[in-house]
């Protein structure tokens, strides 16, 4: 079944549009480059936060949007534990010479990335409990895909620890 429901395009376009402006902005770019994660991972991260439209003709497939959720959560959890810590110089790459209107603005993405990654983590969360819904309500009697991925479990301790 695909998933054509206009509050998971608008979720969907709401965490994009976060993501780009909040989390992944010119002031933090260098420090979340500096994040491991597997290439599978960053694709289904820039699939969920920045090709909404290719999905909305066609719809999600439970698994596919699912799979993205799940990309997003585990960038939430590695960034809290690994980059939140270091953000500061993370960010600037150990250079702090930057224009003083610059310095501004960076000071702002680096202080508010905290709060921002919680906004990000609820977000998520968001979608994830929209699209677990449809799921269940689609399944009927057989059981919702959700329930056959099992690191969907781990969703809430990716997005709260």
């Amino acid at each position: 079944m695909q998933i054509k429901n206009p509050e998971i395009f608008a979720a969907v376009e709401g965490i994009g549009e976060h993501f780009r402006s909040n989390i992944s902005n010119r002031f933090t770019r260098r420090g979340i480059s500096t994040m491991v994660l597997d290439p599978g991972t960053w694709n289904l991260i820039e699939e969920l936060t920045e090709k909404v439209e290719n999905y909305r003709y066609q719809g999600y497939h439970f698994d596919e949007i699912y799979s993205q959720i799940l990309a997003m959560a585990r960038f939430v959890y590695q960034a809290k534990r690994d980059l939140l810590p270091n953000i500061r110089f993370l960010a600037s790459g150990g250079n702090d010479h930057v224009g003083a209107s610059d310095k501004v603005f960076r000071d702002m993405a680096i202080t508010n990335f905290g709060p921002n990654l919680k906004i990000l983590a609820d977000k998520v969360n968001e979608l994830y409990v929209k699209v677990a819904a449809i799921d269940r309500e689609s399944a009927g009697s057989k059981s919702p895909v959700f329930s056959q991925i099992p690191e969907l479990k781990e969703i809430g301790r990716y997005l709260v620890d």
